[in-house]
């Protein structure tokens, strides 16, 4: 029965392929994202970009606090709030 299910799941082999890139993707954006020396970095050019005057103090905290929510894992609304 092995060989019989092989030869009728092969058509299916491509689109478990394309499954498992998009998840070995998905995990390396995921590991980006959190990823605590990128995080630092960025929290580092938010600073240097507010420091030359290329951003507001207002758009500085909102950039820092978008890096902070991805650090912690909170997520915002589509209406600003912040979720807990």
């Amino acid at each position: 029965m092995g060989l019989l299910s092989a030869i009728v799941s092969l058509p299916l082999a491509p689109v478990r392929g394309v499954m498992w890139l998009g998840e070995l993707i998905q995990d390396q954006v995921e590991q980006q994202l959190h990823n605590p020396v990128a995080l630092r970095a960025e929290l580092e050019e938010i600073d240097r970009a507010a420091a030359a005057g290329a951003l507001s103090e207002e758009e500085q905290k909102q950039a820092q606090q978008a890096v902070l929510d991805r650090m912690t894992g909170a997520a915002a609304d589509v209406t600003g709030n912040r979720k807990e």
